[in-house]
């Protein structure tokens, strides 16, 4: 299989999606509304002992959750270095 790094699906995805939107921020509250949609149909159509399995499940991801957003606004990403070792662009 033979690609090119700006072909497929997930290219097209990228070159299509606002600037704004390709943020962690976005990313967020996407995850956010797919949970809430998720609890809006579980709770309607499923039996509270499967709830609670599924509240295991989403209270792991919102700690998951929580941890990414400390370590991405408390450690400051690496710094560029290019080939030739300086941290400025020849």
């Amino acid at each position: 299989m033979n690609a090119a790094a700006g072909s497929g699906f997930l290219a097209w995805i990228h070159r299509k999606t606002p600037p704004n939107m390709n943020t962690y921020a976005a990313y967020s509250v996407a995850s956010f509304v797919a949970w809430a949609v998720i609890w809006a149909v579980l709770i309607a159509t499923e039996k509270k002992v499967i709830l609670g399995y599924i509240f295991a499940i989403f209270f792991g991801w919102c700690i998951g959750w929580a941890s990414a957003t400390t370590g991405r606004a408390l450690y400051p990403p690496p710094k560029k270095v290019y080939l030739t070792g300086d941290s400025q662009q020849p």
